[in-house]
């Protein structure tokens, strides 16, 4: 497993811009496909956003396609996601997760097994 470290979570305004990343600890970042999930309030945790280990494919939940985009720096041991013209829906607490080394990215969250500690993310209107 990896340890993973999210930050920069906060307050932003309906239509705002946040960008969060996802530092991990360890050799085996670049081999592993990375997930974005969400989880808000009363809700069950959801996926949003995914890359490959070598970031050349990605995929996003309909519900953020367009507004949001997944991005990896092999060389930081970090992903990020770019989240702009945020919605009042968008308030929840973020995770990154790891998936083991070579697999496909996914959106589904068993298919992860390292999990960070998440950052909440709150759009005001």
């Amino acid at each position: 497993q990896v340890q993973l470290v999210e930050s920069g979570g906060g307050l932003v305004q309906v239509g705002g811009s946040l960008r969060l990343s996802c530092k991990a600890s360890g050799r085996t970042f670049s081999t592993r496909a990375m997930g974005w999930f969400r989880q808000a309030p009363g809700k069950e945790r959801e996926f949003v956003a995914a890359i490959s280990w070598s970031g050349d494919s990605s995929n996003y939940a309909d519900s953020v396609k367009g507004r949001f985009t997944i991005s990896r720096d092999n060389a930081k041991n970090t992903v990020y996601l770019q989240m702009n013209s945020l919605k009042p829906e968008d308030t929840a607490v973020y995770y990154c997760a790891a998936r083991r080394s070579y697999f496909d990215p996914r959106s589904t969250l068993a298919d992860y097994n390292s999990w960070g500690q998440g950052t909440q993310v709150t759009v005001s209107s």
